[in-house]
């Protein structure tokens, strides 16, 4: 059992529910954030002192990329994954004792658009763009400081699944009748765009570009494997092995609340909304097939490894709950 858990960035969805698992274990857990409690970013000798010692460190910070890429956002989602992760290998590096495990948050983003085939481990491809820009900067981050003592694994996480987070707008448009695919198209690009590296140029038509998702039991499920498999280092693909496209993924919202159509969205539609609520339309047309390998070699038992069921479970629970 891992006695001391030392969580970065755990007020988000994920952070959380992991902090509770660790709790129910009866794991002292230790938070650092940009107001404490227990340690607050840009304090290195704080963060060294509540790591010394620690047996886990995990790293989910960063703002939220549902947002509009403006200068001003690009530039705190890139400092808000690349600083603290930088940070804390500061940190783990000045500890007398660091922890023997560091997982670090990274996103199945880093993959190109992939519509032909899934991205694993070994043979993924990245691709490119803005978003990509961050994961490799945040990975370099991680495996760049010398720390003999310390296992560091990069989490690359698909779209996760539970009471909150992803699914629930995704419910939202399927009661609202809303729910059909999200359908790719042609749209015009900007130059501003361009140079960001913002623009989705990769068109996959008819709702087929893939959804690769996980349950949010799961997501814990795979961290706490990984802490007991000391053999595991580098980068894994944090997802279900069953993905599905965006088309089967909206019937299955639309199922899970009883709505019996949706309209679809085309790009321009799209393209429009996004800028309305302003967020970006590649969180919905990037094509993500990601392959768990790792996970899946290795032996870990996923709880939810179906889409229908995932979901069912997690809208039967919120009911259970109002």
């Amino acid at each position: 059992m891992t006695q001391h858990v030392v969580l970065a960035g755990a007020s988000g969805f994920i952070g959380r529910h992991l902090a509770d698992a660790f709790r129910a274990e009866g794991a002292r857990v230790s938070l650092i954030g940009r107001h404490g409690p227990d340690a607050r970013w840009g304090d290195t000798a704080a963060i060294t002192a509540l790591l010394d010692g620690a047996d886990l460190v995990v790293n989910l910070a960063g703002k939220s990329v549902n947002c509009r890429y403006s200068p001003a956002n690009r530039a705190e989602i890139v400092r808000s994954r690349v600083a603290t992760t930088r940070e804390l290998g500061e940190a783990i590096a000045a500890c007398a004792a660091p922890p023997r495990l560091w997982l670090n948050s990274s996103t199945s983003t880093i993959y190109r658009h992939a519509d032909d085939r899934p991205q694993s481990e070994a043979d993924g491809e990245i691709g490119s763009g803005f978003s990509v820009d961050v994961a490799t900067a945040w990975e370099d981050a991680l495996f760049a400081p010398d720390l003999p003592h310390t296992r560091r694994v990069a989490l690359r996480i698909a779209i996760v699944l539970g009471d909150a987070g992803a699914l629930a707008p995704l419910l939202n448009l399927a009661r609202a009748g809303l729910g059909g695919p999200q359908l790719d198209g042609r749209w015009p690009a900007t130059r501003a765009r361009l140079w960001a590296g913002t623009y989705h140029r990769r068109a996959t038509p008819g709702g087929r570009q893939k959804f690769s998702w996980i349950h949010i039991d799961d997501m814990i499920g795979s961290l706490m494997w990984l802490r007991d498999h000391d053999e595991v280092e580098g980068v894994v693909n944090i997802a279900s092995p069953n993905p599905v496209d965006n088309r089967t993924m909206m019937g299955v919202a639309r199922r899970a609340v009883g709505m019996p159509f949706g309209l679809p969205a085309f790009r321009w539609m799209l393209e429009i909304g996004m800028a309305v609520f302003r967020t970006e339309s590649e969180l919905v047309l990037k094509s993500r097939w990601i392959e768990p390998r790792r996970l899946v070699d290795g032996g870990y038992a996923f709880e939810h490894p179906h889409i229908e069921e995932a979901v069912g479970t997690i809208v039967a629970e919120g009911r259970r709950r109002a």
